[in-house]
């Protein structure tokens, strides 16, 4: 099925009414009503129509599942990994693969690139570049494999705030320089699309660019937040693999996710950590069976867009739109209202933001950090993540706490009106993160 294909039978509707917030509120109405649950960046959301298509699929399986197994498992993942081929704009379908989440995605291509290490052309020294900012399962993946098989990590590190992409496009320059420095050679680059934490939009093509004119060998993009949150093009950014979860922006129950492993010559013989009967058969065929479990949650991928996604106007990006556009209106609120600022400018924003806290709230560390977001839950009922930024030297009342906004279709304007009337009264009442240390 080509993309075209794709399209005229699963676009939107051009009859179909577009959802209404009543509608909205009627999907999420299973989350906890109580909580401003302003961080669907840890773990998504799922809309009851999809956990009802979920259980369909479920229910299918159990009541016959040899038959589910020699019938239906197959074809309805390639109909899956079909739809993500159009959504990413892949050449081929066989280039799309659905596993468990990034991180999984992330253990088949180290233990892929691991190889490249025993060659007879390594040399000690030899690399891997990454972002200081990676998602933390990911970097102690790198440095499994790679450290573990004899080459080195380097980290780009980025400032924070952030005012440009000039700023990190700078930065990443110094560590290829540095990974070449002694004759050496770049086995691996590892790029976030959108950082977890600090939450920043990377200028992944610019980097994948750059990465090309300096000879790396691999290119790695994870976009783990992507899918959902911003356009997707792989052929365009030029990554040899990408993943991104479907799971946190895109709608489905956990996990899903797919990673996409660009058809070349020198990328052969992938294979998945988990080997099963299909070993052998191409690493989409062996990610679609790894032993019996639920695959529910990645067979249910095609609902996610003709149940939900297509009830939006504009579909996928008029919903990746909207939240941009909200969460950006809802950080600026919070920094005028906090007189902060935001980590970020708005464009290097997808559908979550960094908003500066106010200084006084005295958060001067990692424990503090974590600790105000449970004093946040347990006492305002108020869940956002707050990232800790350590001052440079010589700043003078420096913001070292950012919260990491998220904004998807079910948040309301009261939320973010919850979150900044609790941080307006802890600073109302001469609050400061001392009193955890107290309290310890």
């Amino acid at each position: 099925m080509s993309s075209g294909d794709f399209r005229r039978e699963n676009g939107p509707s051009t009859t179909a009414k577009p959802i209404t917030e009543t509608e909205i509120a009627a999907e999420f109405s299973h989350h906890d009503l109580t909580i401003a649950r302003i961080n669907n960046g840890s773990f998504g959301s799922c809309p009851k129509s999809i956990i009802s298509a979920q259980q369909q699929w479920q229910h299918q399986f159990l009541q016959q599942p040899d038959y589910f197994y020699f019938n239906t498992l197959k074809p309805s993942m390639l109909k899956s990994r079909t739809l993500i081929q159009y959504l990413v704009n892949a050449a081929d379908v066989d280039e799309i693969s659905i596993v468990d989440n990034a991180t999984t995605a992330a253990a088949i291509v180290l233990q892929y690139i691991t190889w490249s290490f025993f060659t007879s052309d390594f040399r000690p020294g030899d690399a891997a570049v990454m972002l200081h900012y990676a998602y933390g399962s990911v970097k102690s993946s790198v440095q499994a494999y790679v450290a573990r098989a004899g080459g080195k990590v380097i980290e780009v590190h980025l400032p924070f705030p952030l005012n440009s992409n000039e700023e990190i496009v700078t930065e990443f320059d110094k560590a290829l320089k540095m990974g070449k420095m002694n004759g050496g050679k770049i086995r691996l680059a590892v790029i976030d699309h959108i950082t977890s934490m600090p939450s920043v939009v990377i200028p992944v093509k610019e980097l994948v660019q750059m990465c090309r004119a300096e000879g790396v060998d691999f290119i790695f993009v994870d976009g783990a937040h992507a899918i959902g949150n911003v356009e997707i093009d792989v052929v365009d950014i030029g990554a040899d693999f990408y993943t991104s979860n479907l799971h946190k922006w895109f709608f489905t129950p956990p996990s899903a996710a797919f990673l996409y492993c660009k058809r070349s010559e020198k990328v052969v013989d992938l294979h998945h950590p988990v080997i099963s009967v299909e070993y052998g058969n191409g690493l989409a065929i062996e990610s679609a069976w790894i032993g019996t479990r639920d695959y529910s949650a990645q067979l249910v991928i095609p609902d996610v867009v003709e149940l939900f996604v297509n009830r939006f106007e504009g579909g996928l990006e008029g919903i990746r739109r909207r939240n941009h556009d909200m969460v950006v209106e809802m950080a600026e609120m919070l920094v005028k209202a906090w007189g902060t600022e935001l980590g970020t400018p708005p464009e290097m924003c997808s559908s979550m933001a960094m908003v500066g806290m106010p200084a006084c709230l005295g958060i001067s560390g990692n424990s503090d950090a974590l600790k105000l977001r449970t004093h946040l839950r347990v006492l305002f009922k108020v869940e956002v993540p707050i990232y800790y930024r350590a001052p440079l030297e010589g700043e003078v009342n420096p913001i070292t706490g950012y919260a990491r906004i998220s904004h998807q279709v079910y948040n309301t304007i009261e939320d973010y009106y919850r979150f900044r009337d609790a941080i307006i009264k802890l600073v109302s009442d001469g609050f400061t993160c001392a009193i955890f240390s107290r309290i310890d």
